[in-house]
């Protein structure tokens, strides 16, 4: 009887204790949990500035490429300035074109004097006034003569201005700006599920005169077309100073930050961006969760060995609960022993979709990584002499992507690793998709080294390009020139034939000069009728050869109209810098230019 009562202390003990340890537990598990999410939030908020950050950065440098462009090139320009009267339409085709050809769906152009008074606006009949009175930019180019790049706020909206001035025979007689908007920087963070309010700091309400959109949160003018009057009630509502910091909060179901937009250490308004909580990836909860709840599962039922077999059935219920959790993750979370797959939630199943059940998937494969795809960036089956599991442990600070062919479709993932047991050895990975970001991003990095008209690459590609060809030459000691041509008399082409045709003449004769080139080679376009072609392994003797044959067959073809091209032809001497080897095939076609055109010579 004695030894029955002491059992009975003993089991209540024992079950006071447990319940005591489980308890505190899941209050730990909450703490923790809540300080996840959190950092998360952080994470991406910090994100999306950068992001930001980072496309205006880029729209900034384009459109200051095509204000020098426009300054330098347009000759007819210099002739409208001197006279002060420039026609209404004259910038609508190049307009037009950038709209249907970039992302740039909305640029505007300004033409200003000597003075800084407006004498043209493409997307206004007002002119006349001097800008240099109210615009702090205009004043510093006017001084500096030098191109600049600004983010302001005008009479008519807060854009991003590219500003170069204009000069015949070394005189300053006017300036170019380029005007682009917030708009189709709000359209790529749209198509990755992030809404955009961009707003004018209060202190310029009386500065537009004229406002692009019409749009006010109180005194703040809201500047992006797009803009959903649902975002624009919530701030009037909330208070729109509230936002004019650079932070982030939650609120409404979704994580909005805030990023300043500032010249000179001076607030010209801030970009406000929505991204609903339900889109943010979840990678590192669901690590948390998986790790800490088998964590707690291997304790309960290391507890429930040592006391009886009773509350061992009971914890596998459990398991099966937190299986569960686990299973509504919409991320694919898996274990892994290194070698094998052990497990896989319901997630996996939404990409391998030919498998029913994990067993299926076993008889054919034992890794998930037999589907990664072989590219520079993303994880392959060995990394640095490791395995991918092994170098996702030793690298879990890194962002870790993969890319995936499964059955011919192309996924890709933010892979992160935790182990959560060691004997037996249990891996924890999660694959957290983010196909629709990165194909938003290679779209993006495509469109920025690629020339909207011929399809070519660029002068921003060509100067990446061009230093890893020299420092590979130089590693391994190898030939390697540059080919360097232009269009004779190209300015007669689109003066009497109109830029149509001049541009039908480009595409024709870049396709027919692509057709007589080795893969390995490269061509660029480096200006308005000017190339480039980067030849590797070749000698100038060889190149020479090559931009003969070219001159030749360009002379023969007479497409679209009979044209000639000069060519200057140069190698790489003693792993010299790409400037000077530019520098000296540019001399080059100069003196092909010069001794009459169609002609080859050599740097």
């Amino acid at each position: 009887m004695i030894r029955h009562s002491r059992l009975y202390i003993l089991s209540i003990i024992f079950f006071t204790l447990l319940v005591v340890v489980i308890f505190s537990y899941i209050y730990f598990l909450k703490a923790t949990k809540q300080e996840f999410i959190h950092n998360n939030y952080e994470k991406q908020s910090l994100l999306l500035r950068e992001n930001l950050h980072n496309m205006i950065d880029a729209k900034q440098k384009a459109t200051l490429g095509l204000a020098i462009t426009l300054a330098q090139q347009d000759k007819q320009l210099v002739t409208y300035l001197q006279k002060r009267k420039i026609p209404n339409n004259y910038y609508d085709d190049l307009i037009y074109a950038y709209a249907n050809n970039t992302l740039y769906k909305n640029i505007w152009i300004q033409v200003l004097d000597a003075k800084g008074i407006s004498l043209y606006r493409s997307w206004s009949k007002r002119h006349g006034d001097d800008l240099s009175k109210i615009r702090k930019d205009i004043r510093t180019v006017l001084k500096t003569r030098k191109p600049l790049m600004s983010i302001s706020t005008g009479q008519f909206d807060i854009s991003l201005k590219s500003i170069a001035p204009v000069f015949k025979e070394k005189k300053l007689t006017g300036i170019v700006e380029v005007i682009s908007h917030f708009n189709s920087i709000a359209a790529v963070l749209k198509k990755m599920k992030v809404e955009s309010v961009v707003v004018a700091d209060a202190r310029f309400k009386k500065q537009l005169k004229y406002p692009w959109t019409k749009i006010f949160i109180d005194e703040h003018y809201v500047s992006n077309t797009s803009v959903r009057e649902e975002l624009v009630e919530y701030l009037l509502k909330h208070g729109i100073e509230n936002y004019f910091n650079d932070s982030y909060r939650v609120e409404n179901g979704y994580l909005i930050t805030s990023c300043l937009i500032k010249q000179n250490k001076q607030t010209i308004g801030v970009y406000i961006m929505f991204k609903k909580l339900t889109d943010i990836t979840s990678s590192n909860i669901d690590k948390f969760i998986l790790k800490w709840l088998l964590f707690g599962v291997f304790i309960v039922v290391l507890i429930a060995v040592v006391g009886n077999i009773g509350i061992y059935i009971i914890l596998r219920k459990q398991k099966k609960y937190y299986k569960s959790i686990i299973d509504t993750s919409g991320n694919i979370v898996l274990t892994n022993d290194v070698e094998r797959i052990t497990d896989v939630n319901k997630a996996f199943f939404n990409y391998f979709k030919n498998y029913k059940t994990f067993k299926e998937f076993l008889k054919e494969h034992s890794c998930i990584c037999e589907f990664f795809v072989e590219e520079k960036g993303y994880l392959q089956k060995e990394m640095d002499g490791v395995n991918w599991v092994d170098y996702l442990l030793a690298h879990q600070d890194e962002d870790n992507k993969i890319k995936m062919n499964i059955n011919g479709e192309i996924f890709y993932f933010l892979a992160s690793a935790s182990q959560i047991s060691e004997s037996p050895l249990q891996i924890a990975i999660i694959l957290a998709d983010i196909t629709e970001q990165e194909i938003y991003k290679h779209e993006l990095e495509e469109r920025t080294i690629t020339d909207p008209l011929t399809g070519i690459k660029n002068r921003r590609y060509y100067e990446s390009r061009i230093q890893y060809e020299i420092s590979r030459a130089c590693r391994y000691e190898e030939p390697l020139s540059i080919i360097m041509f232009d269009i004779d008399y190209f300015k007669q082409v689109n003066d009497i034939h109109g830029h149509d045709i001049g541009d039908k003449v480009l595409v024709e004769y870049v396709e027919l000069i692509s057709s007589m080139l080795r893969e390995i080679d490269t061509i660029c376009r480096i200006g308005g009728e000017e190339f480039i072609i980067i030849t590797p392994h070749t000698t100038k003797i060889d190149a020479y050869k090559l931009a003969e044959k070219i001159r030749k067959e360009v002379a023969k073809a007479k497409h679209i109209l009979p044209i000639t091209m000069s060519f200057g032809v140069t190698e790489l001497k003693e792993c010299e810098d790409k400037d000077s080897m530019f520098k000296r095939a540019d001399k080059a076609l100069y003196e092909a230019k010069e001794s009459g055109r169609n002609k080859v010579v050599l740097g």
